[in-house]
């Protein structure tokens, strides 16, 4: 996984709560079996009509959110199932920071392991830079060294992520990368147990 320390992105404002995991990929592409390729079809529902062309009318297809690396959404964000290709495809098209009140705890939990940042913020900070990107293009900064959310005009908030899941994603670790910086006490257990 790529390391996040400093994230400074477009934002993408998704002014709704409780999304679920079959809003941000339905089921019907689940098929694939690499983490790649999901993007494509992410939010396809609202993003797409019944003819899988492009509908004007929601906003993630404006050319102002071309490029948007950060996603700021309602509570309870990635509710319902816990496929863990929703992370898997919010990554794919670009998202690498996701800004909410709440989250489910699974979808929450595949983000950090999956190499995208959840920031937990309140309602009153999501609302103000849903607001901010809602009226143009809109650009923060997110530091995981010292947990601050920030933007060029005064914005400023902070935030808290343990430290398991903050090591991890400063590092670009899955959790088969944290096993192996014990390589050396495994192979001398291995060793010594023959």
């Amino acid at each position: 996984m790529e390391p996040i320390r400093k994230h400074n992105g477009l934002v993408y404002p998704l002014n709704r709560a409780n999304v679920d995991t079959d809003q941000i990929i339905p089921k019907q592409f689940l098929k694939r079996i690499s983490r790649q390729g999901f993007g494509q079809y992410v939010f396809y529902n609202w993003r797409f009509d019944s003819k899988d062309k492009l509908r004007e009318d929601f906003s993630l297809n404006q050319p102002k959110y071309e490029g948007t690396s950060i996603l700021v959404a309602g509570e309870n964000f990635g509710c319902g199932s816990s496929r863990e290709h929703a992370p898997w495809a919010l990554q794919d098209y670009g998202f690498r920071v996701i800004i909410a009140p709440s989250y489910a705890d699974i979808f929450y939990n595949n983000c950090t392991k999956n190499g995208i940042l959840p920031v937990k913020l309140t309602e009153a900070e999501v609302q103000t830079l849903i607001t901010n990107a809602e009226a143009d293009q809109y650009y923060l900064t997110v530091d995981l060294e010292t947990k601050k959310v920030f933007d060029n005009q005064g914005f400023e908030a902070t935030f808290d992520l343990d430290n398991y899941k903050r090591e991890m994603l400063l590092n670009g670790w899955d959790e088969i990368a944290v096993t192996l910086t014990h390589a050396d006490k495994i192979s001398q257990f291995e060793e010594a147990r023959n």
